[in-house]
């Protein structure tokens, strides 16, 4: 099993380590899960995200060819500036969804850790002569978030990386180590990405959490908050059955895109959009407390079963379950009265808009 730079500051700090896409990852801290997601939510929290894919693409007419793969403008990204997209294939499925980075030069991507070796396989099978992908394993990746991360990061002195916008890139100094930090992240509050290479990645996770304001998160956590934020994870609530229009990511789609369809899985994108797809992603609010988990069979009132929930459990936040979904169009309004079906005993549940916990993004 793979490690990441923080392994032994993870053990050290006591965490319960488990394997997560080839990793030792941790899941847990000494407080638990629940403590972790509300220092989230009201202060600030730390995560190892280093099992994640770092690579940058070079060359002239890299975001050209990048364009050929991904459904989102490339082309507009000004630098300095990121987005979020989707990696398509031939039949209109989702092979990954990603982070792109305007660096200027080059562009940064972020893809998810256990698709990191299939996406840059086929993102190099799909280049162009003078165009090359670079991947970036020596490099670590923290997450901060939470309505104090701004504070921590004028703190170890990285007041650019507080003067950044929402989805903002910029190369910063964190503590005496250099850094590529983007304003985003996972959990539905302000926050920021730390890309830094992995030799110094302890040394400035220690600063970080040096912090009183901040304590580490481990995969718990994060998998809460992120539900809670109504955003999707890869193999649960999209994968390379379900479309862009499907999983409700249809504004990935760049206006431009959408009169070009130059982009693998376009035939059957644009068919979707125009005459409807035969599913849609919901959100989910179960009656009660019991948390309804993925692959837990969502049903009409008359019994027919519609789909399944991809992604489901407790909502610390909100005190309540939470969960998303799969349905035909025609059970996906605000307010549809369902049944989901957990351990063989039927809950009522209704279609609720996501996110169930309002973005506090800095816009």
């Amino acid at each position: 099993m793979k490690t990441t730079p923080l392994d032994a500051l993870h053990r050290l700090l006591g965490a319960r380590m488990v394997p997560f896409a080839g990793y030792a990852m941790p899941l847990q801290y000494p407080a638990g899960i629940i403590a972790e997601h509300t220092q989230c939510r009201t202060k600030a929290a730390l995560f190892d995200v280093s099992h994640m894919g770092q690579a940058v693409l070079r060359g002239e007419g890299a975001a050209l060819a990048l364009e050929a793969l991904t459904p989102a403008d490339v082309q507009s990204l000004k630098p300095g500036r990121q987005k979020y997209a989707l990696l398509t294939v031939a039949d209109g499925g989702i092979l990954d969804d990603f982070m792109v980075a305007n660096r200027g030069d080059h562009l940064l991507l972020v893809v998810n850790a256990a698709c990191k070796d299939a996406d840059f396989a086929h993102i190099a099978a799909h280049l162009p002569a003078g165009v090359r992908l670079e991947r970036w394993d020596d490099r670590a990746l923290l997450a901060l978030q939470g309505p104090a991360a701004e504070a921590v990061m004028i703190r170890l002195g990285g007041t650019a990386a507080a003067a950044l916008p929402f989805l903002g890139v910029g190369e910063v100094t964190l503590a005496g180590i250099p850094a590529i930090v983007s304003r985003s992240g996972y959990t539905g509050e302000d926050g920021f990405e730390i890309s830094v290479a992995a030799d110094q990645a302890e040394a400035l996770a220690r600063a970080i959490l040096a912090d009183a304001d901040v304590a580490p998160a481990g995969l718990g956590a994060r998998d809460s908050l992120r539900l809670e934020a109504g955003l999707c994870l890869y193999g649960n609530d999209i994968d390379r059955t379900t479309s862009p229009v499907e999983a409700a990511l249809t504004w990935t789609i760049g206006k431009r895109r959408r009169s070009e369809w130059t982009f693998l899985g376009a035939e059957r994108v644009r068919a979707e959009l125009e005459s409807g797809p035969r599913r849609i992603r919901v959100g989910l609010r179960p009656e009660g407390r019991a948390p309804a988990r993925a692959h837990t069979p969502i049903l009409a009132g008359d019994g027919t079963t519609l789909g399944e929930v991809t992604s489901g459990g407790f909502g610390p936040s909100l005190n309540a379950p939470v969960a998303m979904g799969y349905v035909p169009p025609a059970f996906a309004g605000e307010g549809t009265e369902l049944t989901l079906l957990v351990r063989g005993k039927p809950l009522p549940a209704r279609v609720t808009p996501t996110p169930f916990v309002p973005h506090r993004y800095k816009r």
